[in-house]
């Protein structure tokens, strides 16, 4: 495998110690398939490779053995001094940043994807000969807040967290406009040589507090062709208002590409997909039931397919929850007649996101691009407790 993408490899299969395991506790090793379970797919692998190029590209142009690290930095000390963004000293100095959009539903796994592949890189690196604490990446989330100050404190919260600084409470916590902010964020961002930046959740900027989305794509594009920084933002089709507002912009934000996620599709020119089939093979072995069936029927991955209509996250939490249901009700064997009552009793709330997928409705799927499962945590919880007291009173 391409040495960039080992890091996505997905957990081996379980033992037979696994297997033979007592039921409250395979109960609670199937619960974790939610949060660690992970197929690479082709998307994944596009992503590594983007991100790599990215990370490595912005650093061409800022290059300490070069000196044109120093001169962005001292660009830096204009703008803060200036309280422009747009002031510099060194006119020559050029970028080599670019950004990248990543859109896709919620339940699609970009921020799983992205975790993983960031966590390939050391994301600090102390140059003692440059007394430079570099920071390979960072990422922050746009709070629900949704304003450019928001964005700002969470940059230097993140900061702190990585580097154990005080960034929040020095610029943060003090009275500074949103330009003030702004200059700061940019002149830390090049004092630690961060090689790229990643805006989570993109889809919650607001409009009305971040000056409207003129404003807010100048601070990116600031950020890639004026600081030298690589930008990656994320978020669901919600915030593609938020590009399209401004051509000049969008075209930058799409310096290598603005990559949009769909759902896995069952078939592809009229023959099963094969990352459906090695997506839910793999899944498939990841069962702990005394009574599984050991191969993946065509009939129920196709009921598992309508389903759950390819999207990642309810794919897993169904095979998930099937499991703690038949371990539950001592059935222990996955049927097509379970999954349906999954399907019908713990995933109510995105039954509608659902429709509108099968609908193939583009207005439709819109207006649920941002649902997600609401008490997942609970329904999984409540399934443990119920065999928890089966257990307990079957000793008594």
């Amino acid at each position: 495998m391409y040495t960039q993408t080992r890091h996505l490899r997905s957990s081996s299969d379980p033992s037979l110690q696994d297997l033979n395991a007592p039921r409250v506790v395979r109960s609670h090793s199937i619960a974790r398939l939610s949060d660690e379970f992970f197929q690479p797919l082709n998307n994944h692998i596009l992503l590594t490779e983007r991100i790599s190029l990215i990370i490595r590209g912005g650093y061409v142009g800022r290059n300490p053995r070069t000196g044109d690290l120093q001169k962005h930095l001292q660009n830096g000390y204009e703008r803060i001094q200036k309280g422009d963004l747009q002031a510099f000293r060194f006119e020559s100095v050029k970028s080599t940043a670019q950004s990248m959009v990543l859109i896709g539903c919620s339940g699609y796994g970009k921020t799983t994807s992205l975790i993983r592949t960031l966590s390939a890189y050391p994301q600090v690196i102390y140059h003692p000969d440059l007394n430079i604490e570099q920071v390979v990446y960072l990422k922050i989330d746009c709070s629900h807040n949704g304003s450019l100050k928001e964005i700002c404190l969470n940059f230097f919260r993140a900061l702190d967290q990585v580097l154990d600084t005080q960034y929040e409470k020095q610029y943060g916590l003090k009275r500074y406009n949103i330009q003030a902010l702004l200059t700061k964020m940019s002149q830390l961002a090049n004092a630690h040589a961060l090689g790229l930046l990643v805006i989570d959740e993109i889809q919650h900027l607001s409009r009305s507090k971040s000056g409207g989305p003129q404003e807010m794509l100048n601070f990116f594009v600031t950020m890639v062709n004026t600081i030298g920084v690589p930008i990656m933002l994320i978020g669901t089709p919600k915030a593609r208002e938020i590009f399209e507002a401004d051509f000049r912009s969008a075209r930058r934000g799409a310096g290598f590409g603005a990559i949009f996620w769909e759902p896995l599709q069952e078939y592809i020119d009229n023959q099963l997909n094969p990352e459906w089939i090695a997506f839910t093979d793999k899944l498939w072995k990841q069962q702990l039931l005394n009574q599984r069936d050991e191969f993946l029927s065509d009939n129920i991955r196709h009921i598992w397919y309508d389903l759950s209509q390819g999207i990642i996250d309810i794919v897993v939490k169904l095979f998930v929850l099937a499991q703690l249901r038949a371990i539950a009700t001592n059935k222990e064997r996955i049927t097509s007649k379970l999954l349906q009552q999954i399907y019908n009793e713990e995933l109510k709330p995105v039954h509608p996101m659902l429709d509108a997928l099968r609908s193939g409705n583009i207005e439709k799927i819109s207006r649920y691009s941002d649902l997600v499962i609401p008490d997942m945590d609970r329904k999984i919880f409540d399934l443990q407790q119920k065999r928890r007291i089966q257990a307990a009173s079957a000793t008594v």
